[in-house]
């Protein structure tokens, strides 16, 4: 999928901000189910990240997810570009780290008949640094259950692999849509939409390096045990896997990325950059700025 794609949305026409050339539009992945798009290149990383979010526009709007605070104003403009704010009813979290919840209080305050969909380990991890949204707005749905939304009745499941404790990935069975939070992601060479725009070998070699550096536990599970948790996602009637940190999964690769999940126990954990690759960026950085004009 390119940029021109039919199937990329982007709201210019409701007053939204065009789209960055260094950046996707929200792409419709099946009926009424955005995903926002944010790509960050960290320091010294070989190539860069997805930092996306998504938005299911049913009867009762769904934000899933409310992106990394360095995207607010892209990410902002994206999304009420596809929905009002006040018809925004519900803001599903899937865990408590940054990227994930951290635009929740702009969304909270923008949409006023919006219930925050969290857990309670979720809200109490997050009140430590900061959740100015009152208990009288949470809904607390915890793994294995479900939220009626109106038109639809959404499921919280837990995908296999995950780095936070609150982590509930949420499942549409009316589209199909599995929202894995960081779970069967991968990193991209730049921003993409679906992973079949991919080299297949470089899609396997990052799933792998993902998964292994954001669950190092991964290595001290038992196979057999692990292959049960990820049936659990398997047994779903999907039709794409959407992520926080990858390209969406269509339906002719879901099944390729359960083999390759399956297998990622039994695989060695790749290193990670070291002193070394730090020293490397330092020098670059440093060289950088005596070349510019004082």
């Amino acid at each position: 999928m390119t940029l021109t794609d039919d199937r990329n949305i982007h709201p210019s026409a409701d007053g939204a901000a065009p789209p960055r050339p260094d950046r996707l539009a929200p792409i419709e992945i099946a009926p009424e189910t955005f995903v926002i798009h944010d790509t960050f290149a960290p320091p010294g990383a070989p190539g860069a990240v997805h930092m996306n979010s998504m938005l299911i526009r049913g009867a009762e709007p769904v934000v899933v997810d409310t992106g990394a605070p360095t995207n607010r104003a892209a990410y902002l403009d994206d999304l009420f570009g596809l929905v009002e704010p006040e018809d925004v009813r519900w803001v599903f979290i899937s865990h408590d780290d940054v990227d994930h919840y951290g635009n929740v209080h702009e969304v909270m305050d923008a949409c006023p008949n919006a219930t925050l969909v969290a857990s309670w380990f979720l809200c109490d991890r997050v009140s430590v640094d900061r959740l100015d949204v009152p208990p009288t707005r949470w809904r607390w749905v915890n793994d294995g259950e479900t939220l009626e939304v109106g038109d639809r009745t959404l499921a919280a499941i837990r995908p296999p692999l995950y780095d936070s404790p609150t982590t509930r990935g949420l499942y549409d069975p009316t589209t199909g849509v599995y929202w894995a939070s960081d779970c069967y992601a991968t990193p991209v060479p730049g921003p993409t939409a679906f992973v079949d725009e991919l080299d297949p070998e470089a899609w396997a070699g990052g799933f792998q390096t993902f998964q292994a550096w954001n669950s190092p536990w991964v290595s001290l599970l038992d196979e057999h045990r692990f292959a049960d948790a990820c049936a659990v996602i398997e047994r779903l009637t999907l039709r794409a896997i959407a992520t926080c940190h990858g390209p969406t999964i269509g339906a002719s690769q879901i099944d390729h990325a359960f083999e390759m999940l399956r297998r990622v126990p039994s695989l060695p954990v790749p290193p990670q950059p070291d002193q070394l690759a730090l020293d490397q960026i330092v020098a670059t950085i440093e060289s950088m700025s005596l070349s510019l004009p004082s």
